[in-house]
């Protein structure tokens, strides 16, 4: 039920109580409740600066601050929050602080006192709003009885998709029922103010699949949803259920999505295939051939496929939020397949797009990978960017599949993994693996360490050779970074490495050589 600020200075809890400030403003909506005991504005704003939310306080953590409330007042205040209620106060509004009450009043923030008298605890208050939030006058006979009604019309219905869309219709609301994976398998839209994609995106930024219970409201560019998880036939799902007119408290919502899970089970409906996540699973099995089959449900032009990566650590809100900030900025569509840490994902360019734009997009995608890392020392992301089609994505997954359990070895400083390390790492794996003359002619060319110098010399030039050439890029600023040493010593051993090899270990003809044998050096240590 909507209900105001008006509405709860009736309650019983909240009688008898003193409106101080912000009368003009007592129709404020109120959607929930809390508690606030914080020490300082700073935290009074992380935790109770939610929009619409009625905030219980005794300003206990502030002593006498009057400074430190009128702050929070403030910051309270052009958060959105639909009043402040202070329970009992010895002096009434005295023990507030008149300052305080003169900034609620200049910001239009209700701000309610509870005399003495009033002897309602934190509890009773929250008890009495969130019972009128969800049994008010209209619960019962409104929203619930008619959206029963017509999920149960079995003789005016054949299935359930035509069932709910009439209640949908009847009681202005509209419901997406998405996979575990947020790939949309069934749409009942009433009215299109906002896209299902831009839905999507705002959920898995505000992290719903981790949450449970009372369903998570968001505010989708003006447009009202709520999100909770059901279970269909032992399978998870998401529903996301939209207040077209901003009728319903989210009491109704949860229990209007409880009503059709159980209606979902009622007419035995099976929800469609997650063509999206099948697509992405086929290609990481390799089967091109179910690919090319699920291209045309998708609607999908496989010329379109940027790229694909395999990452771990990103299925979190911080990257949700620069995943969905990538797509809209950069005009792609990146479709993932998320089991726990783990994330298996297609980028796609959108249709239209010229060619032009591909390679822009294909920059972004660069530069999308650079920003999941940053922060977070635990991802890890393996990539192809810029490949062909069905084909290509295929051979690209083959190839992360194949190689990302080593590359980390060879590279043990970097967290984001191209296709051309991946390529280098998928050679050294099988010259490891088969072993004899070609594996040895790569080996031979860190022979003169051993031969020209003692083991503990030789360790020394190897370990800053493989430094310099694997992790540093051939700069030897970083080299001395990564080793710990001045840089003159890296110079003085790259000099000495030098001459061992009689060779300019920079030159372009010298360097492909030695990097495969170098990255064989270090694979030896994981591979046996």
């Amino acid at each position: 039920m909507k209900i105001s600020v008006k509405d709860c200075l009736s309650l019983e809890s909240l009688t008898p109580s003193i409106l101080a400030a912000g009368r003009r403003n007592i129709e404020n909506r109120v959607r929930s409740v809390s508690v606030m005991d914080a020490q300082d504005p700073e935290t009074a704003e992380k935790e109770n600066g939610i929009k619409e939310q009625l905030v219980l306080t005794s300003f206990s953590g502030l002593g006498d601050d009057e400074h430190a409330r009128e702050e929070i007042v403030k910051r309270l205040a052009k958060a959105g929050v639909s009043a402040i209620v202070v329970f009992r106060q010895s002096n009434g509004l005295t023990s507030i602080g008149e300052s305080v009450v003169k900034t609620a009043e200049e910001y239009g923030l209700p701000l309610i006192v509870l005399p003495r008298e009033n002897t309602s605890l934190y509890e009773n208050i929250i008890e009495d709003i969130m019972d009128e939030l969800r049994y008010g006058d209209n619960f019962k006979n409104g929203l619930i009885n008619n959206t029963i009604y017509h999920l149960l019309d079995f003789e005016k219905h054949s299935n359930f998709q035509s069932a709910l869309k009439e209640a949908a219709l009847s009681n202005n609301f509209q419901v997406v029922l998405l996979s575990r994976d947020f790939n949309p398998i069934l749409a009942i839209e009433t009215r299109q103010k906002a896209t299902i994609a831009d839905a999507i995106r705002l959920g898995k930024e505000r992290d719903v699949d981790k949450k449970s219970g009372i369903y998570t409201f968001i505010d989708v560019n003006g447009v009202l949803t709520y999100w909770g998880p059901i279970t269909v036939s032992g399978e998870k799902y998401f529903l996301f259920i939209v207040d077209n007119e901003d009728s319903y408290s989210t009491g109704e919502i949860s229990k209007l999505a409880e009503i059709i899970e159980l209606a979902i089970g009622m007419w035995k409906y099976t929800p469609e295939r997650d063509v999206k996540a099948e697509f992405i699973k086929a290609l990481t099995r390799d089967n091109k051939s179910l690919a090319y089959s699920l291209k045309d449900e998708l609607g999908l032009d496989p010329e379109d496929i940027i790229g694909v990566f395999y990452a771990r650590g990103i299925e979190n809100p911080e990257g949700n939020q620069i995943v969905s900030e990538y797509e809209r900025r950069e005009n792609i569509e990146v479709i993932r397949v998320s089991d726990s840490e783990e994330t298996n994902a297609v980028i796609i360019k959108n249709k239209d797009s010229d060619e032009k734009d591909k390679f822009v997009q294909k920059m972004a995608c660069i530069h999308l990978f650079d920003k999941l890392k940053e922060g977070n020392k635990t991802v890890r992301i393996f990539h192809a960017t810029g490949i062909n089609g069905i084909e290509g994505a295929g051979d690209a997954f083959r190839l992360i599949g194949e190689t990302w359990t080593f590359v980390e070895s060879v590279f043990p400083y970097k967290r984001v993994f191209t296709k051309y390390e991946l390529s280098l790492v998928s050679n050294c794996i099988n010259l490891q693996v088969q072993g004899g003359y070609l594996k040895k002619t790569y080996m031979d060319l860190l022979e003169p360490f051993k031969r020209e110098m003692g083991e503990n010399k030789a360790r020394q030039l190897l370990d800053t050779l493989e430094t310099f050439v694997l992790d540093a890029g051939m700069n030897s600023s970083k080299t001395s970074t990564f080793m710990g040493i001045h840089t003159n010593t890296v110079q003085y051993r790259l000099k000495r490495i030098n001459e061992v090899l009689g060779a300019e270990i920079t030159g372009n003809r010298v360097i492909p050589g030695l990097t495969m044998a170098l990255a064989l050096k270090r694979l030896e240590r994981v591979v046996k």
